[in-house]
């Protein structure tokens, strides 16, 4: 259930609305980078605050994929650098974070800089960044205070029915855990004997890849990111030029190439890049094309990591 009461926080004064509800005044779109963004996270403050809230959950994470829609251009890191670490430990979903950093969160997602998630406490609390400087907070609480205080830093704090970007809980893409009932059915792929690509996106739009054989799968398995969406996919071919021959004449596809070194890696291209691609991928060991598009996208397995309780909890 989400909270009982939630509000729109934003810099756009509702006197300069139109009768449908958009905005119509002088007020820009993107963050100042200076008080009216520290207003926000302010506010946020308050309603943490007035809710007894010190600690949020990430829920759903991501970073600046193929194509990226943000008003301002993504930086490196995607606003996460002093947070979390380059290989971004610590940032995935289901993790806990203390209220200046959820702030900091806050920060990066008002400044478009590439990372996004949900902040969440259970049914209690949350905070979800829109689009256009937008932001809902929902509490179990009415917050009255925080609404004042909101009012104070020269925002406004709307109360509103729900979230618009509240999570989609009724129709989950991936309901099958990575049970144990899942890995002695890779493993029994795994005897024929032959290898498989295994995919880990472990946040959104952040992929690592592995080569799994009988060797190494029990390597590999343990150091799986927390709640990873996990997709198997047949293994590379060794005959790189085949599968640079057969790249489709228009769209795009991920490329995923084994180095000489054994090294794993991917890159998204369409047809302007193939003669690139060519060059980058010399040496390699054995080679894939996999398609974009979702409802092309056919692999042998998908799953997600259940917590260490067996509950899946990842919402896919």
């Amino acid at each position: 259930m989400p909270p009982s009461f939630a509000h729109r926080i934003t810099k756009y004064n509702p006197a300069d609305r139109d009768e449908r509800g958009h905005y119509t005044g002088a007020e820009g779109t993107v963050s100042d980078h200076g008080p009216v963004e520290a207003a926000y996270l302010e506010a946020i403050a308050a309603f943490a605050q007035d809710a007894g809230i010190d600690r949020l959950e990430i829920r759903e994470p991501e970073v600046t994929g193929f194509v990226n829609f943000g008003l301002e251009a993504p930086v490196d890191g995607h606003g996460l650098a002093g947070l979390f670490p380059p290989d971004l430990a610590g940032y995935h979903d289901g993790a806990e974070v203390s209220v200046p950093v959820a702030l900091e969160l806050v920060r990066a997602m008002l400044r478009d800089q590439g990372a996004w998630c949900r902040l969440e406490r259970e049914d209690t609390f949350t905070v979800h960044v829109g689009w256009d400087q937008y932001v809902y907070v929902g509490s179990d609480q009415p917050c009255e205070e925080a609404v004042a205080r909101t009012h104070e830093f020269g925002l406004f704090a709307e109360p509103v029915t729900a979230s618009p970007y509240a999570a989609d809980l009724e129709e989950p893409e991936v309901t099958q855990a990575a049970d144990e009932d899942f890995w002695e059915r890779v493993h029994a792929e795994l005897a024929s004997p032959q290898a498989l690509l295994l995919e880990e996106t472990y946040v959104r739009n952040a992929t690592r890849w592995h080569r799994l054989t009988e060797n190494n799968l029990d390597t590999v398995r343990v150091a799986l990111g927390p709640r990873a969406l996990l997709t198997v996919w047949p293994d590379l071919t060794p005959d790189v030029d085949a599968v640079l021959a057969a790249l489709p004449e228009d769209g795009s596809v991920d490329f995923v190439w084994e180095e000489s070194n054994g090294t794993i890696r991917h890159v998204a291209v369409d047809e302007t890049d193939h003669q690139q691609l060519t060059v980058l991928v010399a040496g390699a060991r054995a080679a894939c094309s996999l398609p974009l598009v979702v409802d092309e996208r056919h692999p042998l397995f998908q799953v997600a990591l259940p917590d260490s309780d067996g509950v899946l909890r990842a919402r896919w």
